[in-house]
């Protein structure tokens, strides 16, 4: 083989991969240098140095990453992460006070919302989390939606490579599936645990991510957004329990709703493909961006997403699906929270327009989530979903809204919502008849229904049946 740098290029298998960046020599011009890093006299290449760094801790955190483990994702690890991204900031239990206050307020949630919608309480029990609380509580369900991001992203990584490369690297793709189940194990669990921190109760980001009837709201979360705002906490308390309890009742009487959220995310997964060009260029950039005496940089690059891949048609299709479910869903809760609240809570409009801005256009950690898993949860048409269901309310009472979650076909789609007010408007109530009316349309109906009846179901009088020929004396037949 030849010992000439251009050579070694173009015999590495790796070539037009996403490893090609990473295991291909020095980088190529303008590439990132690995020897810079982790090299003889680099930052990484000891234990400490001058700046201080603590290589143990990096390769303690490497070695987690490689620990062997079941399934596409190491789980273990996305908790882990979860729980010491929490850990960042004080995170108290609630008191006894808080959890009763959190009970008082779902229970009187509940009995307001009797009058706004004929979908019954699903409330069984209620609960006041810490953050750390919320990431135990949903944890199987985060697994159960970031499972499938995973299987697809971590086999196309395997699939991406040209089949000379699968041939010379043997086992060293199987090594390189488990280094990126564990990085993305790395980003989920930061993603998880940054969302921690802002969510304000277990049904707060439209997916029912605990079991249905457990209601629960995360204290210091509320405790922080009332912080902002020139509302009482205990009316921002009572409008958050009034959400809560309001995605309990969707989601317990929509049987369907959510396998049909989760299997919108699995559609997700499914159109995962592997751009080996667009992820090599994204990866040589990211590098280039990596400092070798900040090992800070470097970690910042682990946690940003490094093999994010880009989306596919599919995945645009299956995320503007989910976008439109989670707008009628938060578009629903508005609009039932909002007939509840009328004319007994003064600061209702305040606390639904800000409720509205913070689905509408994402908190941080929401963004940080996308950015980690590829995964948006922000309803952008609330506000749209939301007039769509008061006017369907308007024409056709709470019973006409309410009915239209019995199938998902019947669910209002993003062209409905470009032009909400026409929504089903030719199926609007009639209006409403007097008694004399009633019986004279009874009447004209019966009528109609008996001369339209077919010739073989009426009994002529003038002729007999022999097997039901009536009893002399009997009653006619009608």
């Amino acid at each position: 083989m030849s010992e000439t740098p251009g050579d070694d290029e173009n015999n590495n298998p790796f070539k037009g991969t996403p490893f090609e960046h990473l295991f291909g020599g020095q980088g190529g011009a303008g590439g990132f240098d690995m020897s810079q890093l982790f090299g003889a006299g680099g930052p990484l290449a000891g234990a400490g140095g001058a700046g201080g760094f603590d290589m143990n801790a990096l390769m303690g955190q490497f070695q987690q990453m490689m620990q062997p483990y079941d399934g596409p994702l190491n789980w273990e690890l996305a908790q882990d992460v979860a729980r010491k991204t929490v850990a960042q900031s004080p995170d108290p239990s609630p008191s006894g006070k808080q959890r009763d206050a959190v009970a008082d307020s779902l229970r009187l949630a509940d009995h307001w919302l009797d009058s706004a919608t004929d979908l019954p309480s699903a409330v069984t029990g209620t609960a006041a989390w810490s953050r750390a609380e919320w990431v135990v509580a949903t944890a199987d369900t985060w697994k159960t939606l970031v499972t499938p991001v995973a299987e697809s992203s971590v086999g196309s990584m395997g699939d991406a490579l040209p089949e000379e490369a699968k041939a010379m690297a043997g086992p060293f793709v199987g090594m390189m599936s488990k280094a990126m189940g564990g990085m993305l194990a790395q980003q989920t669990g930061s993603g998880i645990g940054t969302l921690a921190g802002e969510v304000l109760s277990a049904s707060d980001i439209g997916i029912p991510l605990t079991e249905t009837g457990k209601a629960a709201i995360v204290v210091a979360n509320v405790e922080k957004l009332a912080e902002g705002l020139d509302v009482s906490y205990d009316d921002v308390l009572l409008y958050v329990a009034l959400r809560e309890a309001a995605h309990e009742r969707l989601f317990a009487n929509v049987p369907w709703l959510r396998e049909h959220v989760l299997g919108t995310v699995t559609d997700y997964a499914r159109g995962i493909s592997i751009n080996t060009q667009a992820i090599q260029q994204r990866m040589e950039e990211q590098l280039r961006g990596v400092d070798p005496s900040d090992p800070a940089s470097f970690q910042r690059l682990m946690e940003e997403g490094m093999f994010e891949p880009p989306r596919s048609p599919v995945q645009e299709a299956a995320l503007a699906r989910l976008e439109t479910v989670l707008a009628l869903i938060e578009g629903w809760v508005d609009e039932v929270v909002g007939q509840a609240t009328e004319g007994r809570m003064p600061t209702a409009g305040k606390l639904r327009e800000t409720m509205r801005r913070r689905r509408a256009s994402g908190g941080p950690a929401e963004e940080t989530f996308a950015t980690l898993v590829g995964l948006e949860m922000r309803p952008r048409r609330l506000r749209d979903a939301s007039t769509l269901w008061g006017s369907l309310r308007t024409r056709q009472g709470t019973e006409g809204r309410d009915g239209v979650w019995t199938h998902p076909d019947l669910l209002p789609t993003a062209q409905d919502l470009d032009d909400p007010l026409t929504f089903r408007a030719d199926a609007s109530q009639p209006d409403a008849l007097s008694d004399e009316e009633f019986d004279a349309e009874l009447s004209a109906l019966l009528q109609g229904g008996l001369s339209g009846t077919a010739p073989e179901d009426v009994v002529d009088e003038g002729s007999t049946d022999q097997g039901d020929e009536p009893d002399e004396g009997g009653p006619t037949p009608a």
